[in-house]
């Protein structure tokens, strides 16, 4: 049986694609179902799989499991529900809320595991293995030769990555803009990758920036920024944890929470003075970082695909996965519903 890719948004492809590549390792059938923007931007050799962009063929498909990296996936879908998440937010609140759409989750690790076994036992309905989140061997496998030659950056010039998340609660462009261009320094490359939802007049101020030493990333794919980067500045963002699995420093304004996984300021004109830190002792904060991957992500040896294909080998599917059945999720459903019929080429 199939294998469906659920695939509503650009950046869930990372995430995906050490899946793909264990599929066709293992000679397993898949199939994606993808919203038009991601149909835009899909792999040229992804498309030797079926590709579909309306629900109609991709319910004929009668998946075994449905493999979603999102917050919703189409509850008309046969198969399995498999929760794969699009990022490792766990500070966020919203990384454990509960939909009632997926059958199964596949969790990063221990800290995650132990809040949704608490939700398991609670609503009974689902199960939980942890398995490591997929897009950390992808950043683990990146091939980085040439990078710095692809982005036309001079082998002296050091490169601060800042990755702010949007949420108006823990979003840092709004306090550290002010100052961003005047602390560059003229031996920086400084890459911006803001979150998809950020704020217009945010990304417009954002993109005004002086250009050359700050260059504005549009693409769905930090990956290669992951890699180019000395360091990072962030806030409460999962990309945080992507970026810590090649441990490197990190400067966070104000995070909610873990505060010792980076440099945290609560100033903004403490920016400079902790990249300069960052810059001088890169590895001043490894053996913490390490602790915190150990309670997040702890398989950082390229097994994650493997696992989720163990984990699933584990499934019967012939056999509920919960001992009650799954709420009617009435609204959300109706939701979905809404979406799909006025918004043409729109998964959730």
């Amino acid at each position: 049986m199939t294998w469906l890719f659920y695939l509503a948004k650009c950046y869930a492809l990372p995430v995906v694609a050490p899946l793909v590549k264990e599929a066709e390792l293992q000679g397993i059938s898949i199939a994606f179902y993808v919203s038009r923007k991601v149909d835009d931007v899909l792999p040229e050799e992804w498309r030797q799989h079926p590709v579909f962009t309306d629900l109609e063929s991709a319910i004929e498909v009668d998946a075994k499991f449905v493999l979603c990296p999102g917050n919703f996936v189409d509850f008309r879908l046969p198969g399995v529900k498999v929760e794969l998440f699009h990022g490792i937010g766990i500070e966020k609140p919203s990384h454990y809320q509960i939909r009632h759409f997926f059958d199964l989750y596949l969790t990063s690790g221990p800290v995650v595991t132990a809040r949704y076994e608490t939700l398991q036992r609670k609503y009974k309905y689902f199960r939980v293995i942890e398995t490591g989140w997929p897009k950390i061997d992808f950043i683990l496998d990146y091939d980085t030769a040439g990078l710095r030659d692809r982005f036309d950056i001079a082998a002296e010039k050091k490169i601060v990555l800042y990755a702010p998340t949007h949420s108006r609660r823990m979003q840092s462009a709004e306090a550290l803009l002010p100052d961003l261009e005047s602390i560059i320094r003229d031996d920086e490359v400084w890459f911006c990758k803001p979150h998809e939802l950020m704020n217009k007049s945010l990304l417009s101020r954002l993109s005004a920036l002086g250009k050359g030493r700050f260059r504005l990333v549009d693409g769905y794919d930090i990956t290669p920024y992951l890699h180019l980067a000395d360091v990072m500045i962030s806030d409460t963002s999962s990309v945080i944890y992507e970026f810590m699995v090649l441990d490197k420093p990190i400067v966070t304004y104000n995070t909610l929470d873990r505060f010792d996984k980076a440099i945290n300021i609560r100033d903004a004109d403490e920016l400079r003075s902790a990249l300069d830190r960052c810059f001088r002792n890169p590895g001043e904060m490894s053996a913490s970082r390490h602790d915190h991957l150990n309670e997040v992500n702890p398989v950082l040896d390229g097994s994650i695909s493997r696992n989720i294909f163990d984990a699933l080998d584990s499934i019967d599917t012939a056999m509920p996965l919960g001992t009650r059945r799954k709420p009617l999720n009435l609204f959300r459903k109706a939701q979905l519903l809404y979406h799909s019929r006025y918004r043409k080429g729109y998964l959730r």
